[in-house]
């Protein structure tokens, strides 16, 4: 089965209700923000109206940490819940922005700089996604939307109160966090292209993308995979490099190949097995945004782990792999057989995805081979 994931829990998930709920609250909370109206201001006292649309609107944000907890605890991130958590998560960010506006909180340059931010990323990542690299979500990412969400919120609490000192305290409070997210969203794109620049401005293809087949060859012995692990020791020797592995559904056994290798210590710093979304959130730095959207067997994944592995075991060169064994997990658009990987050295990170032939056995000695062969190359 795909690791990290349950098999046969259908698109109603409580993960997916949650988002659900999300999706359709939000006219709701429209409406309220729309009969409560502009604040006055006026006297020291608490309206009412707007208190309540601020805390509703606290409410809608912590649905967003809500249905991630309740997906990852009981393994059910579900396709349906991969297309609509970002939509969600973008619709009350924006209609709250919107609303602020008509509110005289905000000028229309934030909201110009967040929408063109997530245009322009979500275009990149399909972009790079096409030539086997993909771009996995950085703290930088994380801290953009706490920090638009606690300003956001400030505003609305504000809203609420007359213009006394602990109201204008709030005020300018939310302002300053209003700006270091505006300076967050504009980093944290660039850090994008930044982190893409390769792949983004490539003359040609990566072998190998992510559509490549492992073929009708007969599947590697142990001793095959053995062999090939001491030629990419004798290899990453004479560059006088380091590796290192992050293992889902391989389970140690590309470390467990270079290990055979007598002498190989001198190489291989060590592996890191993390065949739960808790182990490659917690160890390797996956982050939540990944393990929601797009799953544990995805191109982001693959990127995280073979990131998370170089910087945890400071290794120059590390390989990841994530993907579906068999003979169960397979989904939608993820057959069993498919396995992502990522290699990651300190130029960049390139990821690409293999379906392989034969049983649960078969797969993870192709699998082992194939990451053998990318650490090789």
């Amino acid at each position: 089965m795909a690791e990290g994931k349950r098999a046969g829990h259908g698109i109603w998930t409580p993960a997916n209700i949650v988002t659900s709920i999300r999706v359709v609250f939000v006219p709701a909370w429209l409406l309220a923000a729309w009969v409560a109206g502009i604040p006055s201001h006026e006297g020291t006292g608490v309206s009412w109206p707007h208190l309540v649309v601020a805390l509703l609107f606290i409410l809608l944000s912590l649905t967003d940490k809500l249905d991630g907890y309740l997906a990852r605890s009981r393994g059910e991130v579900t396709t349906f819940g991969k297309f609509l958590d970002p939509i969600a998560d973008k619709l009350v960010v924006v209609c709250s922005m919107l609303v602020l506006m008509d509110w005289d909180y905000l000028n229309f340059w934030p909201l110009v700089i967040v929408v063109s931010r997530e245009f322009l990323v979500s275009g990149l990542r399909l972009v790079v996604a096409a030539e086997g690299t993909v771009v996995a979500a950085s703290n930088l990412g994380k801290w953009k939307t706490a920090t638009t969400m606690t300003s956001i919120s400030g505003y609305f609490l504000h809203s609420c109160l007359g213009w006394g000192a602990l109201a204008g305290g709030l005020y300018w409070l939310s302002f300053a966090l209003m700006a270091a997210a505006i300076v967050l969203t504009a980093w944290s794109g660039f850090d994008y292209f930044w982190k893409s620049r390769d792949a983004l401005f490539a003359d040609e293809e990566y072998e190998g993308g992510p559509s490549a087949k492992g073929g009708a060859e007969a599947a590697p012995s142990w001793d095959d995979c053995v062999a090939l692990a001491a030629e990419v020791l004798d290899e990453a020797r004479s560059r006088g490099l380091t590796v290192g592995t992050a293992e889902s559904c391989t389970g140690g056994l590309v470390e467990g190949s270079l290990t055979a290798v007598p002498g190989s210590s001198d190489v291989v710093k060590g592996a890191i097995g993390s065949y739960a979304c808790s182990v490659k959130h917690a160890v390797l730095g996956v982050s939540d945004e990944i393990l929601d959207t797009v799953g544990p067997v995805s191109p982001e994944c693959a990127a995280a782990m073979a990131e998370g592995a170089r910087t945890a075991l400071g290794c120059d060169l590390s390989v990841s792999v994530t993907g579906i064994a068999g003979p169960g997990g397979a989904e939608p658009g993820k057959p069993v057989g498919l396995v992502w990987f990522g290699v990651s050295s300190g130029a960049g990170t390139r990821t690409e995805s293999v379906v392989f032939p034969g049983d649960r056995s078969e797969v993870r000695l192709r699998a082992v081979r194939h990451a053998l062969q990318l650490l090789r190359d």
